[in-house]
């Protein structure tokens, strides 16, 4: 039982993969930190769990981020000395033409998928630094690895997960902080529905792919295996999906090479010669 008493932080945790991996971690023993704008909706999510704390902010809220933070963090700390393990959920789709999308889609999708993760993320990281342990998880995409039509800012955003994690992975390797990065394929979820169209306004449908994704709670499995096991970037799909996601994959052998050379003195060496 990897996660039996220990505590994971969710966001984006009212539906969807959230809510699946929410549902999934409390089955394993794990008390929960549950996120998101929908408070009724994270309450509802949280009676199967057990005792949790909601913790609804608005994830593009900065300084709601860091006081989330601080709050989650006391509530954990009796617990298991703080929070175990970060995932950040939380995100938006897109489905339009990039000739046709009106440029404040693309601020709000990175705003979403990618600037509150990564502040959210940085919220946390100095006392996971100071406790030397804990684990920060982001749901990037199959779109995060190679680019997808109709989705220009949610790849971008998707993408920029990868390199923001696969940096920040060679910094704090070394000092206790594991980083993964798990890359969905087609999942039932309201994902289609939920995206972004041109003009900023959700789109209202789901898409036939999406319908015929995996089941959520078998996804979410799936994805808690690979995290228990380690594995630092992660494709959950089939088919066509799958291939695309393992065919760009990064090789370990090149995340031990990077993390090697800051856990040499790479950043001290850095600041000297700075």
């Amino acid at each position: 039982m990897a996660f039996s008493g220990q505590v994971a932080w969710i966001t984006g945790a009212s539906s969807g993969i959230g809510a699946a991996l929410a549902r999934a971690l409390a089955g394993k023993g794990a008390r929960l930190v549950l996120s998101g704008r929908n408070e009724a909706a994270l309450r509802e999510v949280g009676m199967g769990c057990g005792d949790c704390l909601i913790l609804p902010f608005e994830a593009t809220d900065h300084d709601a981020a860091q006081a989330a933070a601080d709050k989650a963090w006391a509530w954990a700390e009796p617990i298991s000395g703080g929070i175990d393990m970060l995932v950040n959920n939380a995100g938006i789709s897109q489905r339009s033409l990039a000739v046709d999308t009106a440029f404040p889609v693309y601020q709000r999708i990175v705003d979403v998928d990618l600037l509150a993760p990564i502040a959210l993320t940085q919220a946390l990281l100095p006392r996971m630094i100071a406790r030397e342990s804990g684990r920060i998880v982001m749901i990037s995409s199959v779109a995060g690895k190679v680019g997808s039509p109709m989705r220009t800012a949610y790849s971008a955003a998707k993408f920029g997960l990868f390199g923001y994690s696969d940096a920040l992975r060679t910094e704090v390797s070394h000092l206790g902080i594991k980083v993964q990065v798990i890359a969905p394929g087609s999942i039932r979820t309201g994902v289609a529905r939920n995206a972004l169209t041109a003009d900023g306004s959700a789109r209202g449908v789901s898409d036939k792919a999406i319908e015929n994704g995996l089941d959520p709670d078998a996804a979410a499995e799936d994805m808690l295996a690979a995290i228990a096991a380690d594995e630092r970037e992660i494709v959950v799909a089939v088919g066509m999906e799958k291939q695309i996601g393992e065919l760009r994959r990064t090789p370990d052998a090149l995340f031990d090479q990077m993390a090697a050379l800051v856990a040499g003195g790479y950043a001290e060496k850095m600041k000297e010669e700075g």
